[in-house]
């Protein structure tokens, strides 16, 4: 059984956690709103190659923030899947107290895009698409939430090596989503006229190349995405490795991400 939802859970101390999920066969994993595509075939496949058919798996995607927040409060997860490699880290220092049994892991790099339900981007270079944006002030551009979700940081900070973001600021024209999922939810109604938004939504929905345009790996810090065990689960355990093993990672490459090592 896979599960998603965004339902807040919680207990009233981390440390509980693993007492919470001691009695228990499901995997719970909190996992970044950007995974919501490719870890459901992740799952899929882990069940498969593993012979775990009836093995119970629970995903909460959302902002790595709020799930930050929420684990912090004591959400019995088993996971913890970021966007980012910064809330996984403070959950080491924070709650495991540099617990070597909970350090974090690298488990695949993201990458930005711009995408427009309604305009052709992809027939621009990063100039080209700097002017455009700068020129056109009635045009609306979405971005994640900067302090919940790392996707958004990433977009402010190109942005703001481009002298964009606080011009956009000024003209109302910058529109902030809760997470990655909302801020493609709006590029893609035509709620906004251009998102940025995880490269490996517009290949889960399989969109044309003049409507999206996949920005340089070099203009925008390095989107390296974290993962922490919460538990001690064994089974936790087993589906991290799957994750940064050459099969795991190749749904991650399929999938528009880059594989890490």
């Amino acid at each position: 059984m896979l599960t998603a939802c965004t339902k807040e859970k919680g207990t009233d101390l981390p440390a509980e956690i693993n007492n919470t999920t001691a009695s228990s066969q499901i995997l719970r994993i909190a996992a970044a709103a950007n995974l919501s595509d490719v870890l459901p075939e992740i799952i899929e496949g882990y069940k498969t190659d593993k012979g775990l058919p009836d093995q119970e798996i629970e995903v909460t995607f959302a902002s790595s923030g709020k799930l930050y927040s929420q684990i912090i409060s004591g959400a019995p997860y088993d996971i913890f899947l970021a966007a980012n490699q910064d809330f996984p880290t403070q959950l080491l220092n924070e709650v495991f107290k540099g617990d070597a049994n909970h350090t974090p892991f690298t488990y695949t790099q993201g990458q930005l895009s711009i995408y427009s339900a309604t305009k052709a981007v992809g027939v621009f270079d990063q100039n080209t698409l700097t002017e455009l944006l700068n020129s056109n002030d009635k045009s609306k551009i979405t971005i994640a939430n900067p302090e919940l979700a790392p996707y958004g940081a990433s977009a402010k900070s190109y942005l703001q090596t481009q002298n964009l973001y606080d011009a956009l600021i000024a003209q109302n024209r910058l529109i902030q989503a809760e997470n990655i999922g909302q801020a493609f939810q709006y590029a893609h109604t035509g709620s906004v006229d251009y998102g940025f938004v995880a490269h490996s939504q517009v290949i889960a929905m399989k969109a044309t190349p003049e409507h999206f345009y996949l920005l340089p790996s070099t203009s925008y810090p390095a989107i390296l995405q974290d993962g922490i065990l919460i538990t001690n689960e064994a089974n936790a355990a087993d589906f991290t490795d799957y994750l940064r093993s050459p099969t795991g990672q190749a749904y991650f490459s399929r999938a528009g991400y880059l594989a890490v090592r």
